[in-house]
């Protein structure tokens, strides 16, 4: 019976899942994506607009496209600030590298109107970070696939 002892828990720690440790890269990312929406959330557009690359190219399925900093900020502006706010979901945040110029960040956030505390919408994002002179911003960014959220993905927003 003794060594039936050892086999258990050997065979439970085999079992038991271990959460992946997450890269660097994914950890420092994953950083600034939260610094640069906490000033979009905040609409503090300094901050926000420093995150981005002068000539941004910014592709929205709704909305077009946007090819400089200042008209995209102007944007969130008129149409963000004081009505919205962003929320991750982290379980489908990524980060990949790209060789000698920076990573690919991909996921889906949701949007919760501030008059009404309702997360009703949720989209695809992929932004493009380079990382010049020890600094990151964004070069390009993407954003699709919105759509109504299920019930299920509202009850899922944080503060629900």
């Amino acid at each position: 019976m003794s060594i039936l002892i050892p086999i258990a828990i050997t065979a439970a720690l085999i079992a038991t899942p271990v959460p992946p440790t997450a890269d660097p890269l994914t950890t420092e990312i994953t950083a600034l994506d939260a610094k640069v929406f906490d000033a979009y959330n905040g609409c503090d557009l300094p901050t926000f607009s420093g995150y981005f690359d002068p000539k941004v190219a910014f592709y929205h399925d709704t909305g077009g496209a946007t090819f400089k900093r200042d008209a995209m900020v102007d944007g969130v502006r008129k149409y963000i600030c004081g009505k919205v706010r962003r929320e991750q979901i982290p379980a489908t945040f990524r980060v990949y590298p790209i060789k000698d110029y920076g990573a690919i960040e991909e996921g889906e956030h949701r949007f919760c109107e501030l008059s009404t505390g309702k997360c009703e919408g949720i989209a695809k994002f992929v932004m493009v970070w380079t990382k010049q002179d020890g600094a990151w911003r964004i070069t390009s960014v993407l954003s699709y696939g919105h759509r109504a959220a299920t019930p299920a993905e509202q009850r899922g927003a944080a503060g629900k």
